[in-house]
């Protein structure tokens, strides 16, 4: 029970601070106007914050349907994704804050793909350890 408490905290924190400097690296690189989007990175830290949470508490109650790790993080994924459209983040438009909405959007799959290609080459490194 510890285990999986213990892994789905590493994997929630992990993908809270992907997430949040995944959106740092996307307003460097595009040059937003500071003065509308310098904080939105701040608030994608909440968002994942809030996110962590609820994922956390989901875990805590239903312990037997999360063991695996792809689960947990597609747990995490699904409640990002519901805090996103709550808190308005639009990605359908051409304004600059949809562009940024639609960036946030491809960032959280980047983050679910990173996490899977990580967990395979975690798997193989235990796979080719076990043979020895």
């Amino acid at each position: 029970m510890k285990n999986i408490l213990l892994k789905s905290a590493q994997i929630f924190v992990l993908m809270s601070m992907m997430n949040f400097l995944l959106s740092v690296f996307i307003l460097n690189i595009v040059h937003f106007p500071d003065g509308h989007f310098g904080m939105h990175p701040f608030l994608i830290l909440i968002e994942c914050l809030v996110a962590l949470i609820v994922a956390f508490i989901t875990v805590c109650i239903f312990r037997k349907n999360y063991h695996s790790v792809l689960r947990i993080a597609a747990l995490f994924q699904a409640v990002y994704f519901i805090c996103l459209i709550l808190s308005g983040f639009n990605p359908f438009g051409s304004h600059d804050i949809n562009i940024y909405s639609l960036l946030l959007y491809v960032n959280s799959f980047i983050v679910l793909l990173i996490v899977y290609l990580l967990h395979l080459f975690y798997l193989k490194i235990i796979l080719a350890k076990s043979k020895n």
